[in-house]
């Protein structure tokens, strides 16, 4: 007998799961809440000002960065809390590096932005 675990899935069901793992951090995490509200945010400034076709890239592929990123950065929170629930210095380590990169994506994102939207203020 298969598990369901074993159990061959459907592109429909795949595509679920994917789904899923795009929400959860919505209802765990403040910051991935923050971070698409600056987004939506930041596409109104560009829908006002006209921004160009090739700026509008920019923008969307540092708003990608940073959310892709602050996903990774919830699975492996999640990871480490499910292998080491308790107290544990490396387990600290990875959950910082992990940060790291989304502040580095952050950091990014925002020089993209000023690059991208002085010109036209």
């Amino acid at each position: 007998m298969e598990t369901d675990f074993k159990k061959k899935k459907t592109i429909l069901q795949k595509f679920g799961f994917a789904f899923r793992g795009m929400i959860i951090p919505y209802q765990t995490e403040i910051s991935i809440r923050i971070q698409t509200g600056v987004a939506i945010a930041v596409a109104v400034s560009g829908f006002y000002l006209h921004i160009s076709k090739t700026d509008w890239l920019w923008i969307i592929i540092a708003t990608a960065l940073v959310l892709i990123t602050e996903i990774l950065n919830t699975a492996i929170e999640k990871l480490v809390d499910l292998v080491s629930p308790g107290y544990n210095e490396l387990a600290g380590k990875v959950k910082d590096i992990a940060a790291g990169a989304v502040f580095l994506a952050a950091t990014l994102s925002v020089v993209i932005g000023i690059l991208v939207f002085i010109p036209y203020l």
